[in-house]
This record gives structure tokens, C-alpha cells and sequence, in this order.
């Protein structure tokens, strides 16, 4: 076999040794960061690690320190821009802190899945775990475990006795519901999300309590499944009610529960010959990429899903290190991002 086929050997723990002029013991308590090593020696050491390119060895790490840095995330239906973005910026967060993450994507957040996600992560050896528990039905089954290592939620509600993170999903509708009443509409309609998810139910909260607050009545719930194809046909209703100019609260603003079902909304809307936003005003909520491209350009509410991901990995790893003992419930602001979708009434050209 000739040389440039040969396998290369990675450089072990003792090549850097022989490499520093140093022995075995003295390399490890430089990696390990131990404080009786003098300066100059963990210097030489150092530049034998850079010069060898040498890398540690997780596993072996893991046998001698118990420690795997590792953390689990279980993620309910990921396939959603919101909980997707989410686990994106859990990962992002636990690589900065020097963790691997392994990931557990269920269907649904019922009692057994879960228990075997929990199950599946213990037998990996994971340090702790971050749970996305967007719905009830998986708060609920949640409540019944008991995990074998620290678990923090993320959007998972401030009744769970147990540490989570979650943006204020009520400030957001409270903050685009303001800013369509004081763009001179009389009411808000509300496209809301699934019944069963939580983020559905405080932004359905937030709009309907200011809409209380100013003493106007709130329009009946129109309800998507978070997909454009169900906005579409909340935006037909819309249409509906506008063209006919039926009921007590006229359509000229709708408050729609996701970006995703807001593209519905204005297609539909659109599509009956009725302005955006001459006639309704159209705003979402996510601020996903493709927000600001919509026809037109669509007011939403922006998630920080860096925020949450880095604040739910500090969490979980002060739990891990006993920094943490008590059930803090974090909360993330969102941003209101204000778009050409909604103009005050007679602002927009014909």
C-alpha cells in the first residue's frame, strides 16, 4: 500500500505529549482546564495541539467525566415554521455552549410518545432536554412523566411546574390589534390558529381583550388549521361579509394567526376583486422570510427564535449544574413589523 493511500491515524492524546515534550497526565489537566498547570507549560502544550491538529474524543471524555454534553430536544410537529424555527435556534444555542443535540420529532405530544422520546434520549445519555409542547394534549401528558434528567419547555404555558420559555404570544396580538385600531378601523376581525395549540389561544386572547378594553364587541372567531389553504377559506368568508356589508362590525381589518394562513386570506380576498388595504387590512404573525414579498407586503409580528433558543438552553444547562433549583417561566417580547398590508382606510392608491 502506498503512502497516499494509506489511512491517516488521527493525532492521540500521546502524540501531543511527545510532540509538547510533556507527559500524558500533564496534556489531560491542560484540556481539562485544571489551574496547577504554570503558563508557559500550557502554552507549549497548546501549540502542539495546533500544530497536530489534534481534536478531543467525546467518548472517551464521557467515560472519564460522566459527562456526554449532549442535550435531548423533543419537537411536536416540527414540520410548522414556528416550532421549526424554534429547534433551529435551540440548536444553533446548545453548539455555542459546546453541546451536541440529539433530536426526537413526534406526530403528537401523547403520553407514550413522548414517555418513549424520554426514553430514547435517556438511553443516549443526554444531560437534560428541551421539550416543545405547543399543544394542550402534550402539556397534559407532559404533566404525567417524570423525566429522568432536568426538562425545560418551550411555549408550553406558565401552568406547568416545570421551567420553560415561551414569547409573550398575547403582547404580539395585543400589539397588531393597536395598531389596526389606531389606523382608524372601527373593529378587528380574528383569523385564529387550532384550538388546541396554546400560542392559538393567547394570541386569540391578547386581540379580544383589547377589542374589550375600547368597548367594541369582538367579531366571531373565524378558525384555520395554521395552512394556507384554511386562511384561503376564512378570506372567502371575509369577502363574503364585506361585499354583502352585512352584521354590526364591518370587515375592514383582520387579524390573521399566522403568515401562512394570511397568504390565504389575501389571495382570497384578492381574488373577489377586494383591495389590501384600501378596503380590509390583512396583518400575520410569525414574520416568516417570504412576509415582506407578500402582494402586498404584510404586516406581522416578529418571533426572536434566537432569543428563545438561547434563553431555553441557559436554562436547562443552569438546572443541569444546580445553578438553578426554582421553576422560572422566561419570557421573549416580540416585535411588531408594520407593512404596506396595512395602510390607514384611504392611505392606499386605488
Amino acid at each position: 500500500m502506498t503512502r497516499s493511500t494509506e489511512a491517516v491515524r488521527p493525532p492521540t492524546m500521546a502524540d501531543v505529549a511527545k510532540e509538547a515534550g510533556v507527559s500524558h497526565q500533564t496534556v489531560s489537566r491542560v484540556l481539562s482546564g485544571h489551574p496547577n498547570v504554570r503558563a508557559s507549560t500550557r502554552e507549549q502544550v497548546t501549540a502542539a495541539i495546533e500544530r497536530l491538529g489534534y481534536r478531543r474524543n467525546p467518548a472517551a471524555r464521557a467515560l472519564v467525566t460522566r459527562r456526554t454534553r449532549t442535550l435531548g430536544v423533543v419537537a411536536v410537529d416540527p414540520t410548522l415554521y414556528g416550532p421549526a424555527s424554534t429547534l433551529a435556534g435551540l440548536q444553533e444555542a446548545a453548539r455555542d455552549e459546546g453541546y451536541l443535540v440529539s433530536t426526537v420529532t413526534l406526530r403528537n405530544g401523547v403520553g407514550q410518545a413522548l414517555a418513549d422520546a424520554f426514553d430514547h434520549l435517556a438511553a443516549w445519555g443526554v444531560e437534560g432536554a428541551v421539550v416543545l409542547t405547543p399543544q394542550r394534549s402534550s402539556v397534559r401528558a407532559l404533566t404525567r412523566l417524570t423525566p429522568p434528567f432536568p426538562v425545560v419547555t418551550v411555549e408550553g404555558g406558565h401552568d406547568l411546574d416545570i421551567p420553560g420559555v415561551s414569547l409573550d404570544q398575547e403582547l404580539g396580538a395585543r400589539l397588531v390589534t393597536e395598531h389596526l385600531l389606531a389606523a382608524g378601523h372601527g373593529t378587528v376581525w380574528h383569523v385564529a390558529g387550532p384550538e388546541d395549540w396554546l400560542e392559538s389561544a393567547a394570541r386569540t386572547e391578547g386581540w379580544r381583550a383589547v377589542l374589550e378594553e375600547r368597548g367594541i364587541e369582538p367579531p366571531r372567531v373565524l378558525r384555520g388549521d395554521w395552512s394556507p389553504l384554511s386562511g384561503y377559506y376564512a378570506g372567502q368568508e371575509l369577502a363574503g361579509l364585506t361585499l354583502a356589508r352585512r352584521g354590526s362590525a364591518p370587515v375592514t381589518a383582520a387579524f390573521v394567526a399566522n403568515d401562512q394562513m394570511a397568504l390565504g386570506v389575501l389571495r382570497a380576498l384578492r381574488e373577489a376583486g377586494i383591495h389590501t388595504p384600501r378596503q380590509v387590512a390583512v396583518a400575520g404573525f410569525d414574520d416568516i422570510p417570504e412576509a415582506g414579498f407578500f402582494p402586498p407586503p404584510l404586516t406581522t409580528v416578529r418571533q426572536d427564535f434566537t432569543a428563545i433558543g438561547r434563553r431555553s438552553i441557559q436554562l436547562l444547562l443552569e438546572h443541569i449544574e444546580g445553578v438553578a433549583t426554582g421553576v422560572e417561566h422566561a419570557v421573549v417580547e416580540p416585535q411588531l413589523i408594520v407593512r404596506a398590508s396595512t395602510r390607514a382606510p384611504g392611505d392606499a392608491p386605488a
